[in-house]
């Protein structure tokens, strides 16, 4: 830029010196160069970098990602453990529940005179334990809805 203005000033040449525009860029274009060369190098180191920092995002993102999916597994394996677990003690308060129902049955079975208690009270288990799983299911149904 400063070449360029004095060559707009159209200095007139002194013999046996050298004229002003000629010294300044004999002196500033070897400067001018290594700061273009300086500014090219800035620029690629830059472009590098940003591509470094590229990649490094991408590893992470793929690390993470690796963690969500295990994650995800494990997450999923707890909830069908707790599933089976939850089935599990279903089944477990059904006989628990049907027990206690049999036995309160039993009192005013022992009441009736005339009759087999045991053959009663055994017809009544499975009466009493499709009841109580009937039961189980709709209040199961009803709390899923």
């Amino acid at each position: 830029m400063s070449l360029e203005r004095l060559h707009a000033l159209d200095i007139a040449p002194v013999r046996g010196h050298e004229t002003l525009s000629d010294f300044t860029e004999r002196r500033l274009t070897p400067a001018v160069r290594t700061c273009d060369s300086f500014s090219r190098r800035i620029e690629d180191l830059q472009q590098r970098a940003a591509w470094t920092s590229s990649l490094l995002r991408t590893r992470i993102d793929i690390a993470l990602a690796k963690q969500n999916r295990d994650l995800l597994g494990s997450m999923d394996r707890r909830t069908r453990l707790q599933l089976r677990l939850q089935q599990t003690v279903e089944g477990l308060s059904i006989v628990a529940i049907s027990y206690y129902a049999v036995a309160l049955l039993a009192y005013p079975i022992k009441a009736v005179p005339g009759i087999n208690h045991e053959l009663a009270i055994a017809l009544s288990v499975p009466v009493v334990v499709l009841g109580v799983a009937a039961f189980v299911t709709r209040m199961r149904r009803r709390l899923s809805e």
